[in-house]
């Protein structure tokens, strides 16, 4: 069965950070590409990093790219999204699934997790 569990969203001020995290019950995790997710109000859920199951390749979209860290830990089964520099357009929810990165960072799965709200004040 599939579980993801993501936490640790908050308000915060133009320029702060966060550190999310997803908590991954898909089977064998340290096996699968993980990647994070946002859904900005009204609009449709979109890419935002991804990372291979070694961990040792990341991708980023163009606009989080140089504040945004992917990393994971597979001993913990949980990936990770810090988040610099953070703008009021980052406002979202964010999610985390395992993703295909040979067809275009699509979710490999349908199923989502109830996400975590990041709201950036300006």
């Amino acid at each position: 069965q599939v579980q993801l569990v993501e936490s640790a969203g908050g308000l915060v001020q133009a320029g702060g950070s966060l550190r999310l995290s997803c908590a991954a019950s898909v089977g064998t995790f340290s096996s699968y590409d993980m990647g994070w997710y946002r859904q900005a109000p009204g609009r449709e859920r979109t890419f935002v990093a991804a990372i291979r199951w070694t961990g040792g390749g990341t991708y980023y979209a163009d606009s989080v790219k140089g504040r945004f860290t992917i990393s994971r830990d597979n001993a913990k089964n949980t990936v990770y999204l810090q988040m610099n520099s953070l703008q009021p357009e980052d406002t979202a929810i964010y999610y985390c699934n395992r993703v295909n990165l040979y067809r275009g960072y699509e979710p490999s799965t349908n199923y989502w997790g109830q996400g975590t709200q990041v709201v950036v004040s300006s």
